[in-house]
């Protein structure tokens, strides 16, 4: 089927969330509450900062050729006042008192996923135990998030799982130590790693070693890559190098045909989102998606900062059928590699998708799409 999928197909139809930053997943409430309670001093109310989160571009002359353009001025949903999703992010740390506060948080964005999305399964970035908590440490931090998922998953019959987030802006030796910390306390929960921050902070090589001991201990293993960087160069060494099995963003993957071709002949999934903090980029993203699904890509759609941009799974599932053209029987398919794309136990995965598979075709029965 071509053309408008009904908005309740899209609704209900089940997915699975790769790609979603925990501190970016927090609510605009939630963090109103937690500011007042700390008595932050910020600049503007809590929820006027979150509605005005706008990320400035960086230096528009690397992006002045790239193949597809990428718009050069503001636009014209951008705030008078804005406030970058780094700082913002700052912000929200910065009111996390305790272990049952990282509890809430991750419950809170299981529970928008399931209810605004039917997200059946949410793979989470979680980022480096703040100073103020460090008493938690690094093992206590995990059990707290995964208290969180357990709620959801008794509350919700979801599963989830979470990603350590590697900061790309610090060194090749901090980044080691932070996997090792991953390895030495193996956890249910924690399934992989995954390289985050301004990709223009730090080249994937810088990493190799950290990524080499979480391949060893079987860790999965993903990057963000091609998303700041106008070159496909950092998506080949992530995927050589680093052994990443599937690609965070990737749209300058299409800087280079050659690659475009091994990436898909190979089957790479990438986890793309429409929406983005860089507001004067949203077209060019949406642009970009459509290309790689031109080129035959395995994309799948992701909320990445859903409680910040604002968004939600579905509606970048609708953004996807509306505004850039994907079919019904592509954004099925999304649906379903972004469950092989999961790091679920083999035995889980494959029950999902069995599930997932059975729910598409009542749905499309309901519907009349098939």
């Amino acid at each position: 089927m071509t053309g408008a999928v009904p908005s309740d197909w899209i609704e209900r139809l089940p997915k699975v969330e790769l790609h979603c930053h925990l501190i970016g997943a927090v609510r605009a409430t939630t963090f109103a509450e937690l500011a007042r309670r700390e008595g932050l001093d910020l600049p503007d109310e809590p929820e006027r900062i979150f509605a005005d989160i706008n990320s400035l571009p960086p230096d528009p002359a690397l992006y002045r050729d790239t193949v597809v353009p990428v718009p050069q001025g503001r636009s014209a949903d951008e705030p008078d006042v804005s406030y970058s999703l780094f700082q913002a992010s700052r912000w929200v740390i910065e009111t996390l008192r305790d272990a049952d506060d990282l509890t809430r948080i991750v419950y809170e964005a299981f529970e928008d996923a399931h209810r605004t999305s039917n997200v059946r399964h949410l793979e989470l970035f979680f980022d480096d135990v703040p100073g103020h908590l460090a008493s938690l440490g690094y093992a206590g931090s995990v059990e707290a998030y995964a208290e969180g998922i357990r709620m959801a998953e008794r509350d919700f019959g979801m599963t989830g799982r979470m990603i350590k987030g590697i900061d790309r802006s610090k060194s090749g030796e901090e980044a080691l130590a932070r996997v090792r910390e991953v390895v030495d306390n193996p956890h249910e929960y924690v399934a992989g790693i995954g390289l985050d921050n301004l990709e223009t902070a730090g080249p994937p090589e810088r990493f190799a070693d950290a990524y080499r001991l979480a391949g060893e201990a079987g860790l999965g293993r993903t990057a963000h890559s091609s998303e700041h960087a106008p070159s496909a160069q950092n998506t080949v060494t992530c995927l050589d190098v680093l052994g990443c099995d599937r690609i965070d963003h990737g749209y300058y993957v299409l800087e280079d045909p050659e690659v475009v071709a091994r990436v898909r002949d190979e089957g790479v999934t990438f986890t793309v989102g429409s929406t983005t903090s860089r507001r004067s980029w949203r077209p060019w993203r949406r642009a970009s998606i459509r290309a790689m699904l031109d080129a035959g890509l395995g994309v799948v759609p992701c909320s990445d900062d859903p409680g910040m941009f604002p968004t939600t799974l579905a509606n970048e599932y609708t953004i996807l059928n509306e505004r850039i053209g994907a079919t019904h029987a592509q954004m099925s398919a999304m649906a379903l590699r972004a469950v092989d794309a999961s790091w679920l136990p083999e035995a889980e995965r494959t029950a999902l998708r069995a599930e997932v598979a059975a729910e598409i075709a009542a749905l499309d029965a309901e519907f009349g799409l098939v």
